[in-house]
């Protein structure tokens, strides 16, 4: 069942692919309205989110209408940010991490958590999605710049670099419908903790 315009201001955000199939980016509504007008839109999948009824045709005179679907696949020149590694996020790291200190295992809200690196950064460690972990501020605070074994602490799980699929998932902060996450964890990693 498609929502309403009003029901939509609160947006979940349209999953935007290339002519292959490749997840690229969230778009607005507004955004995929224009990339529909311009014939952009070659395919889609699932159900119609959103219909838009617009003005009347000039060359007919019936009215116009547009249904949005909840993911597109479009044509021509698309400035892809596809990356081979995604941007490091502390939001997407601690989504990717479940708001969980990997430390002690708690659950915290993003204003408690922290990013640690396994290997601190003054000991040579990178901040890359490799070496970093969301991690309390308490656990934090006493792991400081030692590496494991020299401040008694474990990590309850490994750091790991999320796909690009994975990591749209993981910066949309909006709701992300359920046919947008089945298409994405298609292509999820196996080690991802958004499978479990």
């Amino acid at each position: 069942m498609a929502l309403t315009l009003s029901e939509f201001q609160q947006t979940p955000k349209i999953l935007r692919l290339n002519i292959a199939g490749r997840p690229i980016d969230w778009v607005s509504w507004q955004d995929a309205v224009c990339l529909y007008a311009r014939d952009l839109v070659q395919w889609t999948l699932g159900d119609p989110i959103l219909h838009i009824r617009g003005g009347h045709s000039r060359s007919n005179g019936l009215p116009s209408t547009l249904d949005i679907h909840s993911i597109i696949a479009c044509q021509g020149r698309i400035v892809e940010r596809v990356k081979n590694v995604p941007p490091l996020t502390n939001r997407a790291l601690f989504v990717r991490d479940r708001n969980t200190c990997l430390y002690c295992g708690h659950h915290f809200p993003d204003s408690a958590l922290t990013r640690d690196h396994v290997q601190p950064t003054s000991r040579g460690g990178r901040d890359v999605w490799d070496n970093v972990v969301a991690a309390c501020k308490r656990c934090n605070h006493l792991k400081g710049n030692r590496l494991l074994p020299e401040c008694g602490l474990d990590l309850l799980a490994l750091p790991y670099t999320p796909n690009f699929s994975e990591y749209l998932a993981l910066t949309n902060t909006g709701r992300i419908l359920g046919d947008q996450m089945d298409f994405l964890k298609k292509s999820f990693g196996a080690n991802s903790r958004l499978l479990h």
